[in-house]
């Protein structure tokens, strides 16, 4: 019995060897390779541009002063309210001039009446002379009497002119579309009181200029850009130009160049650019800090565009990641150039027309791995945008 058991317990040990040499042997199996986008860059026709910074001026600003002396008599408008050209804003007393007018006009009728009774006197005596009745002293002193007359009147309608402007001044106007500020001055107060009073100020919101100025170089590439072609105030009128705020996506906002100083600061070495900007809905008010879309030369040419989003950064530089007709990745080194509308970036240099650019940003396209391409489009900017987005 002993023996059996101790041939049992020496029998098991030599199964579980046996057992484990029968096991099959553990390999690493790589994974598959990765599934990733891929698309040939979008190519389309692009207009070089700049984006610069600006400020919104208002189109006119004027001061609202009261040029007569008198007391204020009523404010017609609402501060801070839109006011059409014409509409009546101050009021100034206005008895003391309306008497001035009736006084000028009086003095106006007689020296008229005057000059009726001069004239004809005048006739007389030159009708007698002629018959050698009347004396040529008699006539001298009837023309010189005439001649006063008529002097009279002129002086007596000049008068009258002044009068009817001094009272037209109580009433002070608005002198085109825009926005009033509060008034400076209460009902009651006396204006105008041997200087100018101030009273309000109005200001033009529609149309808007935007100001901002261009450096030395990019004056330089337009001028490259335009084979040196000089434009006349009325093709420079034509240039296109878009701005956007700073909350804004975009340039929603465009308008057209309008003035091009005609000397270089040495200082700044900018020179000074003004666009125009129509403003309905008054979006746009003075002193706006705006992003301004310039293009750098006439005419669009084809370039290539991919994701901003695709582009990568090292040391060395900025680079994408294609796929060559192996189905590994390579990485590629490029120059961008502007960013357009739907986050897409112009490629000046670096990549081909047909090149397969990795449109997958998870980690999985890797340079020198193999991969498994699936196709993909980039989509177009939409329509109807204009400049870039940054």
């Amino acid at each position: 019995m002993l023996n059996r058991s101790l041939k049992g317990w020496i029998a098991l040990p030599l199964l579980a060897v046996s057992l484990s040499a029968c096991k099959p042997e553990n390999k690493f199996m790589p994974p598959p390779p990765a599934e990733i986008s891929v698309a040939p860059p979008l190519q389309q026709q692009v207009a070089p541009f700049e984006e610069l910074t600006g400020n919104t001026v208002s189109f006119a600003t004027v001061d609202l002063v009261a040029r007569v002396e008198g007391f204020l008599t009523e404010i017609k408008y609402t501060d801070g309210a839109f006011v059409k050209k014409g509409d009546t804003l101050f009021v100034i007393e206005q008895t003391m001039y309306k008497a001035k007018v009736k006084e000028a006009q009086a003095e106006l009728d007689g020296a008229k009446a005057a000059l009726v009774q001069a004239e004809a006197e005048f006739t007389r005596q030159e009708t007698l002379l002629r018959q050698n009745v009347s004396a040529q002293a008699t006539f001298d002193v009837a023309k010189a009497k005439r001649d006063s007359a008529r002097a009279n009147v002129e002086n007596q309608e000049g008068n009258l002119i002044v009068a009817q402007t001094n009272l037209g001044y109580t009433t002070v106007l608005a002198p085109f579309d825009g926005i009033v500020s509060k008034h400076l001055i209460t009902v009651g107060e006396l204006v105008g009181n041997g200087v100018a009073t101030k009273l309000a100020t109005i200001v033009q919101l529609d149309p808007m200029y935007v100001t901002f100025n261009m450096s030395e170089q990019d004056v330089l590439q337009i001028r490259e850009n335009l084979k040196e072609r000089r434009l006349d105030v009325e093709e420079l009128s034509k240039i296109p130009l878009s701005i956007g705020l700073m909350n804004e996506d975009g340039f929603p906002h465009h308008g057209f160049l309008n003035y091009v100083s005609p000397e270089l600061d040495a200082t700044t070495g900018t020179i000074l650019v003004r666009g125009l900007f129509q403003n309905p809905t008054r979006a746009l008010i003075p002193g706006f800090f705006v992003r301004v879309k310039v293009p750098k030369g006439l005419g669009a040419s084809a370039a290539l565009l991919v994701p901003n989003r695709v582009i990568a950064e090292d040391q060395a530089g900025k680079y994408l990641l294609v796929v060559n007709k192996d189905n590994v990745v390579e990485q590629v080194r490029i120059t961008t150039g502007q960013l357009l509308p739907g986050g897409l970036r112009v490629i000046k240099t670096g990549l081909k027309a047909d090149d397969r650019v990795v449109l997958s940003t998870n980690s999985r396209a890797i340079p020198g791995g193999k991969v498994v391409p699936k196709a993909a489009t980039i989509a177009a900017p939409p329509a109807g945008a204009a400049g870039p987005t940054k």
